[in-house]
């Protein structure tokens, strides 16, 4: 690095839409414009970037759950600005900043990479999670779907089994695309970059469980599908394997603070690594 390089660390606006989803595509990873506009319209203080010359180099995400919770998410550096110590220094700005806030637990999926620097930091293994992959070749098994619906309260069922308050979220998802339905049992979807996404999905019974997913997939034009689930949800990955899913990548859900459990057993599908 330069001396002479001029080095900013500053909070990202709509404006850095474009430059984030360079960071992200060159990681290969399968955001769209509209998701990082929904984490810096949901936190405009906890999307932090650092700017090198005038371009966005690095940047990292912290969306809060009321006190209760925060997810670290989109943590990267552009290839080239790499091994300078911006990734850490982000973190340690995000970290900083829930702490000011007084959040009592701080949550992130982190690769095998980033695990170690996590660690340092003070994160704690909790549970391994999987981003399975269908491909676009798959066919879909038909099930009655007529009785689906979306009631004004369909995402109640979420608080107490994702363990936090995430109605803002799941709201700015649903305008995207509505949300699907079954007694107290949801399954929200959306575009992706390249591949579209399934989910979050929390369901009160495997069988409502798999009736969502069915209607999501006959509901769209054929493609590939990611569907990030806890291997431990043994009726999540019955149905991914049954609906043609196979495990592509594999990740650790860490945590950093007090102990937050969720309802493993009833989370069908996340949100996607950078939302919890």
């Amino acid at each position: 690095m330069s001396q002479s390089e001029k080095i900013i660390l500053r909070k990202l606006s709509a404006d850095d839409i474009p430059s984030a989803m360079e960071l992200s595509t060159e990681a290969g990873w399968n955001q769209t414009p509209d998701d990082w506009r929904t984490l810096i319209e949901l936190s405009p203080d906890g999307c932090v970037g650092i700017e090198v010359e005038g371009g966005l180099a690095s940047t990292a995400t912290l969306l809060c759950y009321g006190k209760r919770l925060a997810w670290v998410g989109m943590v990267l550096t552009r290839v080239r600005f790499r091994g300078r110590g911006y990734a850490r220094r982000l973190l340690t700005e995000t970290l900083k900043l829930a702490d000011q806030m007084a959040i009592e637990t701080v949550k992130l999926d982190a690769t095998d990479q980033g695990q170690p620097l996590y660690e340092k930091l003070g994160f704690r293994c909790e549970q391994p999670i999987e981003r399975w992959l269908r491909p676009s070749s798959s066919d879909t098994p038909r099930l009655p779907v007529s009785e689906l619906s979306a009631p004004r309260d369909w995402h109640q069922a979420d608080q107490a089994a994702f363990g936090a308050d995430r109605t803002q979220l799941l709201r700015k998802l649903a305008q995207r695309t509505p949300p699907t339905c079954v007694g107290r049992s949801f399954l929200l979807t959306r575009p992706g970059r390249t591949i579209q996404y399934l989910g979050p999905c929390v369901a009160e019974r495997a069988e409502d469980a798999r009736l969502l997913v069915a209607h999501a997939l006959q509901g769209y034009t054929p493609g590939e599908w990611f569907w990030d689930l806890f291997p431990r949800n043994k009726n999540a990955v019955a149905i991914a394997q049954d609906f043609s899913f196979a495990p592509k990548r594999h990740l650790m859900r860490m945590s950093r603070g007090k102990d937050l459990p969720m309802w493993d057993e009833k989370i069908y599908a996340i949100s996607g690594f950078e939302l919890g």
